[in-house]
């Protein structure tokens, strides 16, 4: 949930609970709740008022620029933008944000960000256990 507003790479720490024995079940579960309720906080945050919006691009060095390129592609895109996002590195977490500050629909986000994010959450799960597997379990 906190990668999606502070970088932290859930890669790291997913592998080292693979090498852990963890359950890989529990893992995908609670990497996939966790990542949809950090891009639900997201789209409240932008859909909550521009001045949040505004103190979060000083932070992030979000300029109008990149703002409103991000507007272009939510309108064209809209669902498949919102569906991608997980995998793009950084930007990817200033998507659902903009959801937000567009009014962008909820339904539509719901469905596309949750798929989204649980795709890659199994992936994530899935290839790292095969890389700990083969490197790490002899």
């Amino acid at each position: 949930m906190l990668s999606s507003f502070i970088p932290i790479p859930t890669e790291i720490t997913t592998a080292t609970l693979i090498a852990a024995k963890e359950n890989e079940t529990r893992i995908f579960i609670v990497l996939t709740v966790g990542s949809i309720i950090g891009g639900f906080v997201a789209y409240y945050i932008g859909y909550t008022g521009v001045h949040v919006s505004h103190r979060l691009r000083k932070i992030t060095r979000f300029d109008d620029k990149r703002s409103q390129t991000g507007y272009a592609l939510l309108a064209r895109y809209g669902w498949l933008l919102i569906f991608i996002s997980p995998w793009i590195p950084i930007g990817g977490d200033i998507i659902p944000i903009i959801a937000g500050i567009k009014k962008y629909n909820l339904n539509k986000f719901i469905i596309a960000m949750a798929l989204g994010k649980a795709i890659k959450a199994l992936a994530i799960v899935y290839f790292l256990s095969l890389i700990v597997v083969t490197f790490f379990q002899h």
